[in-house]
């Protein structure tokens, strides 16, 4: 095996201990090892690194000038140490791999072992050398594989590719936390899982790179993970390393790279539809048992200069295909996903102090016959591309035994593009033009009329259309149908850019050790929108209903009506659009000091963050009221938190009582960068307009009108960083060589949360079924005294703005234990989760459907009355989820075959009713009728395993046969329960977890 966990190490090492001083003193030199992990990563993010002492036999005289050298396939050249004078050493900045630790003394002797080097972490090697110097060299190896930290003040956990290729764990990143001990288990596609805070504040991080969608926090574009060879996920007690903010989950992975041999492998694996089990239907749901899949993965690596210049190249390409709907109107085509995704790497070592990677990653994925709906034609068909690049150019540099210099650049780009599989590139919208009656089914969506009892209302006309465009029933043309192409387009691009640069020193003062860090990073993140009508948009026939005319005053009979729909800054009479450009700028700082005195290790840390947010559509003018002016198009500072507004710091201590068990403490403050108030309170927003278009029974033009907008917002004065605190306590133990448990309690507090309000909510009073505002916060007014003056100078926005919620506060409670189990050819890791979260913020829950990029600040609390936090929000949170169970392993056979399993048992999540008609609203909208959470969802619980066997076909060629069973015992629970009171499905199960399905994959490498 290649990735062992340091835990399996350490267990390992007691034993080579215990030989190596029951064997003859001549024979056999006394060896004392010793494999730990300690409280603090020694770089945070694509590194991991060796430190530990030398000493004699009796460990009472340390060894100085002893040479240290750790080499691997995975560094093109090793890297060398000199011992200091207690003895200790330390091997930062290694790659993450199986490292060959060969040690040589003034006088000859040799001692050699091999570790392993886990992503974010530190492994301990200390060893005694005998007295007289020996001719032979002692090599002991040391295998196994774990995933959980040791004793640790943060709540840490690591996967080698080893543990990834044993088990059952999916082909794309999020499915990666499917797997991890600890974290919710989720099918959604877009919010991540809940694992003490919202899903909405998790980190995702691709080689240290940021690849989380920026404004929303979702991992939208998921890498896959065919290149991923290390895992680590911080779910809290975080230290000031790494630049980590994250209100919930922090996930970082680690690419592969190249070696000095040459290897290739190719895989096809096939999901075929005939070997999964039929789905139960839901209304809107996906036939997941309709779906065939199947992917082929390729990649190359070796060594382009031997021991100095790597490379590692992939290409990876799914394809779904999804079986055909019937419609009112027949058949429709079937949805098809396709992906082609490249991955390159260089991996550079021009001196051993020095280590260069560089890589590019390209993905296009195309999506046809997504949507279509339940009364349309196939032509109104919609689809979606994504296109991905991410580059990263990274590199750390030893300036001595002592001091490490690193830094990372990185690029990230994503083109969202949600379009019609049918575009009207030549039809233009022009306002003042006729448009051509007998080409309805050519302008853009056309809603077909049915006949009506109104007064006035041509049904003549109108039973022409249905003729000529209605769907059949009973043998009758019916009206209400839609015909045309998918009505908008919309172009999301995204783009972030991100520098970092950290400096690591270890050195003593008196009898301390301390490992110094000192980082800083700046990174920008924007959003480019477009967002526009497909031809004429929407059509719809009016029968010669009346709306004044704008010119002239006169009632005038309407028949046809397009509205035409831009959500960008319109300019000229055509309705020509540019992009609403929204972005925002994060300046982090971070100290941290890993101090050791004794049996303590003490982290003590801080980071300070300046957070910029830029909109567009004002300029500075401090001659007026508000101290803007309107100013179209331009980019302007919207708000700012600056270093003092965010000091978030980072304690830790733990105590190795024994010297191997722990216990531990840890408090850390996070403030989270994810908002999307850049985007929502963006000036320009005024700018987004719908155009109606009235045309007479000819088609020919006769008026338009300006519809509805969104608008900008203004912000609060002195507002608070939205901020997590968190305290940590707990304890790690050896219960024998092969099994280690760790358990902590933690709670976890947010406050502060920003978000878009009226600004005289609270002075609604008294109103709905929970009485509406308190008194307390009725005192205090409006959020803003001269917004009403600032919208008549700026000559409009919005009578809402941002602010801070009134009493926002979210609480969270977890006891966690852990254990890992591992023998020689078996490895087992079983984790259980008591949590409760609960408070009035729940950012998860802002639209019908939560599975979604929605906006983090401007989201639909707050938004009136029904939707306060005292309007019944305090309750039960979406991801109150009392009971995670999991447990995963595998087992290697004596006939070259490998078994894996992945298990989970988890509570069903919260849900209330929802009901507007309590508050005056429609009976559907989302206004809570009791309190958050009153509700749970069913319990769910499955098992997934796999079976692959292996066959060398030569010394070098390998053919794998490999099947994979997910939810084997093919249980569909429901979840997301329709919540609205005067649904006929209220109550019932809106989507429902994947079926039994087997994954058959053929593998040929050498």
């Amino acid at each position: 095996m290649s990735t062992q966990h340091t835990n399996f190490i350490k267990g390992r090492l007691h034993q080579a201990i215990r030989r190596a001083w029951s064997a003859p003193a001549a024979s056999i030199s006394a060896v004392m090892l010793t494999g730990a992990l300690i409280s603090s990563p020694v770089m945070a993010q694509q590194a991991g690194s060796i430190k530990g002492k030398v000493a004699t036999e009796a460990a009472s005289v340390s060894i100085s000038g002893v040479t240290v050298t750790a080499s691997s396939d995975e560094m093109p050249k090793p890297r060398t140490v000199q011992t200091k004078e207690d003895g200790s050493y330390v091997l930062p900045a290694l790659k993450p791999g199986t490292y060959t630790l060969t040690f040589t003394s003034a006088d000859g002797s040799v001692r050699q072992m091999t570790v392993d080097v886990l992503l974010d972490q530190t492994a301990s090697v200390d060893v005694a050398f005998d007295a007289a110097p020996i001719d032979s060299t002692e090599i002991i190896q040391i295998i196994g594989a774990r995933i959980s930290r040791e004793g640790d003040s943060s709540l840490s956990n690591s996967l080698g590719k080893d543990v990834m290729d044993r088990v059952p764990s999916g082909q794309d990143y999020r499915e990666l936390l499917a797997i991890i001990p600890g974290v919710q288990y989720s099918e959604y596609n877009v919010l991540g899982p809940s694992a003490g805070g919202s899903g909405r504040d998790n980190s995702f991080t691709f080689d240290g790179a940021d690849v989380s969608m920026p404004m929303y926090g979702n991992l939208s574009g998921s890498p896959s993970t065919h290149d991923v060879a290390y895992v680590s996920i911080d779910r809290g007690g975080a230290k000031a390393i790494g630049f980590n903010r994250a209100g919930g989950i922090s996930v970082n992975t680690l690419s592969k790279s190249g070696t000095n041999d040459f290897h290739a492998s190719i895989e096809y694996r096939i999901e075929p539809k005939s070997l999964t089990s039929d789905k139960d239907e839901l209304a809107g749901s996906e036939a997941t048992s309709k779906r065939d899949r199947s992917w082929i993965t390729t990649s190359v690596s070796g060594a382009l200069i031997e021991d100095e210049l790597f490379f590692y190249g992939s290409f990876y390409s799914p394809d779904t295909t999804q079986s055909s709907n019937e419609t009112a109107y027949g058949a429709t085509k079937d949805k098809e996903t396709n992906r082609d995704e490249y991955f390159g790497k260089l991996t550079w070592a021009p001196t051993e102090d020095l280590l260069l990677n560089l890589s590019y990653r390209n993905v296009d994925k195309n999506t046809v016959g997504d949507s279509v709906g339940a009364k349309s034609t196939d032509s109104s068909s919609a689809g979606s591309t994504e296109d991905t690049e991410l580059f990263i150019f990274d590199g750390s540099y030893l300036i001595n035994d002592d001091t490490v210099l690193s830094f990372q650049y990185s690029s990230f780009q994503f083109d969202l593009s949600g379009r019609p599989d049918n575009l009207l590139p030549n039809v233009i919208p022009t306002v003042g033009e006729s448009i051509d009656l007998t080409k309805l089914e050519q302008l853009g969506a056309f809603l077909v009329p049915e006949l009506q009892a109104t007064v006035g209302y041509d049904n003549i006309a109108a039973q022409t259309l249905i003729d000529t465009y209605g769907y059949m029933s009973n043998g009758v043309r019916t009206g209400g149908g839609g015909v045309g192409v998918d009505a908008s387009i919309s172009d999301q691009n995204y783009q972030r850019q991100s520098f970092e640069v950290k400096l690591d020193h270890e050195f003593e003062f008196g009898n301390t050790f301390h490992n110094l860090h000192v980082g800083f990073q700046w990174k920008d993140s924007s959003e480019e929108l477009v967002r526009y009508s497909n031809g004429w948009g929407n059509l719809s026939y009016k029968g010669g209903t009346t709306v004044d005319n704008l010119e002239g005053g006169t009632p005038t009979p309407i028949y046809y009506q397009a509205s035409v729909y831009t959500n960008s800054l319109v300019t000229g009479s055509n309705m020509e659009v540019t992009p609403l450009i929204s972005s925002s700028v994060n300046y982090n700082f971070e100290v941290n000091d890993t101090i050791e005195h004794g049996d303590f290790t003490y982290n003590i840390g801080f980071m300070l963050s300046n957070d910029i947010l830029y909109g567009q559509g004002l300029k500075n003018n401090s001659t007026t009221v508000s101290g803007y002016e309107a100013a179209p198009g331009h980019k302007y500072k919207m708000y700012e938190l600056d270093f003092l507004d965010m000091i978030q710091p980072r304690l830790g201590v733990t105590w190795a009582y024994n010297g191997d068990d722990t216990v531990f403490a840890n408090f850390a403050s996070y403030n989270p960068d994810t908002t999307s108030l850049a985007r929502a309170a963006s000036w320009d927003r005024n700018n987004q307009s719908t155009q109606t278009v009235y045309f007479d029974k000819n088609g020919d033009y006769i008026t338009h009108a300006a519809g509805g907008a969104s608008s900008g917002k203004l912000f609060q004065d002195n507002l608070k960083a939205r901020r997590t605190d968190e305290i940590t306590i707990g304890m790690t133990k050896y219960l024998s060589n092969e099994l280690f448990l760790r358990t902590h309690v933690r709670q976890r507090t947010a406050l502060h949360a920003w978000e878009d309000v009226p600004n005289d909510a609270r002075l609604y009073g008294e109103y709905g079924p929970f009485g509406g505002v308190p008194k307390d916060i009725a005192d205090k007014g409006l959020y803003i005294e001269n917004l009403a003056a600032y919208r008549e100078q700026l000559g409009g926005g919005s009578s809402y703005v941002i602010a801070e919620l009134d009493g926002s506060e979210n609480t969270y409670y977890e006891w966690s234990i852990e254990g890992d189990y591992t023998a020689d050819n078996i490895y087992l890791n079983v984790s259980y989760v008591w949590s409760n979260y609960f408070g009035n913020y729940d950012q998860d829950i802002t639209s019908a459907d939560s599975d979604g990029n929605l906006f983090v600040g401007s989201s639909n609390l707050g938004d009136g009355k029904g939707r306060m936090l005292w309007d019944g929000k305090y309750g039960k949170l979406h991801g109150n989820k009392p009971h995670v169970l999991k447990a995963l392993g595998y087992y290697t056979t004596d006939w070259n075959a490998n078994i894996g399993f992945n298990f989970v048992f988890q509570s069903g999540d919260v849900w209330e009713a929802w009901d507007g008609g309590k508050y005056g609203y429609s009976n559907s909208t989302i206004r809570y009728a009791e309190p958050a959470g009153s509700r749970r969802e069913s319990s769910h619980w499955q098992l997934d395993l796999n079976y692959a066997q292996s066959f060398d076909l030569s010394d070098d060629l390998v053919l794998k046969f490999r099947a994979d069973v997910y939810n084997i015992f093919d249980r569909q629970t429901g979840y997301s329960y329709e919540p609205v009171v005067s649904s006929s499905t209220f109550g019932e199960a809106r989507n429902l977890i994947n079926p039994r399905r087997v994954q058959l994959s053929v593998n040929v490498s050498f």
